[in-house]
């Protein structure tokens, strides 16, 4: 899951609690990058404790994948989406190349930005309409 997902689970918004809860915390997993992405938003929020709470009862729940076998990916992506005009943000590059060499499917709304990299399994569990 990238940080967007998590943000609407926190939120309580589009079933992805109760979503998530059926399927189970064992079966997902985020990239240090996006804990890192999460612990910035709670670290910069008006409610900064009530928001690193959250962030870290949620990953208690689930695993956090480190990013150091998903860099070659990174690099191999970072070059070609560079000399396609299609690059993406590093930190999304990274938990994109984390997720294509776990062979996991990433959980995103962002499908466009995502989409351009090559071997990457998405799914969008939110309407974007």
């Amino acid at each position: 899951m990238i940080p967007n997902i998590c943000i609407h689970y926190f939120k309580g918004q589009f079933e992805l609690k109760s979503k998530i809860e059926r399927i189970g915390f064992k079966s997902f997993a985020i990239s240090e990058i996006t804990l890192a992405e999460l612990i910035y938003g709670a670290e910069k929020s008006l409610r900064k404790a009530e928001n690193m709470k959250v962030v870290e009862a949620f990953t208690d729940k689930i695993t956090i994948i480190p990013i150091i076998d998903s860099i070659w990916v990174y690099g191999k992506e970072k070059a070609r989406l560079k000399l396609k005009g299609a690059i993406i943000s590093d930190l999304d590059l990274f938990i994109g190349a984390t997720a294509i060499i776990n062979d996991m499917i990433l959980v995103t709304r962002n499908v466009k930005e995502f989409e351009r990299m090559e071997n990457i399994k998405i799914e969008n569990w939110i309407d974007n309409h």
